[in-house]
C-alpha cells in the first residue's frame, strides 16, 4: 500500500510538472509551446512528458498489467500522438479546417490543466491496489 502511495505522488509530481510546462491560456498557446521543444529536438518534446516514461517504469517494475493500466498507458500514449498530430497539421502542413482554427483559439479554462494530474494518478493508484 506504501509503495502504491509513492508511486502515486510521483506520478503526481510528474503530470503537475507536465501541466506547469504545457500551460496557455489557448490551445493554440499550448501547441506552440510544445512546438518550441519540438522543433529544438524530438527528444526534448517526449521529455517534457515525464509521467508516461514513469508509468512505463512503473509497469516494467511491478509487473502490474491489468484493464486499467493498459487504459493509463494507453491514454498517456494516446495523448503524446495527438499533439504530435496536432503539432503536424498546425505548424508543418499549415491544412486547418477553419472550424478547428476557431477551437484553436478558445479560451481553456485554468482547472484544465488539472485534470492529468488528478485522472492520471488516481488511475495508477486504482491499478495498483
Amino acid at each position: 500500500m506504501e509503495i502504491a502511495l509513492l508511486l502515486t505522488f510521483i506520478l503526481l509530481g510528474a503530470e503537475l510538472f507536465e501541466a506547469y510546462i504545457q500551460r496557455a491560456p489557448t490551445l493554440l498557446g499550448v501547441l506552440e509551446r510544445l512546438s518550441l521543444y519540438y522543433r529544438k529536438s524530438i527528444f526534448l518534446f517526449f521529455a517534457v512528458h515525464p509521467g508516461f516514461y514513469f508509468v512505463l517504469f512503473v509497469v516494467m517494475v511491478t509487473g502490474i498489467l491489468n484493464v486499467s493500466m493498459i487504459f493509463l498507458v494507453a491514454m498517456k500514449v494516446f495523448d503524446i500522438f495527438y499533439k504530435l498530430e496536432l503539432l503536424k497539421i498546425v505548424f508543418k502542413e499549415r491544412l486547418v479546417p477553419e472550424a478547428f482554427a476557431q477551437m484553436l483559439t478558445w479560451r481553456i479554462p485554468s482547472w484544465y490543466f488539472l485534470l492529468g494530474p488528478v485522472l492520471y494518478p488516481s488511475l495508477l493508484f486504482y491499478a495498483l491496489t
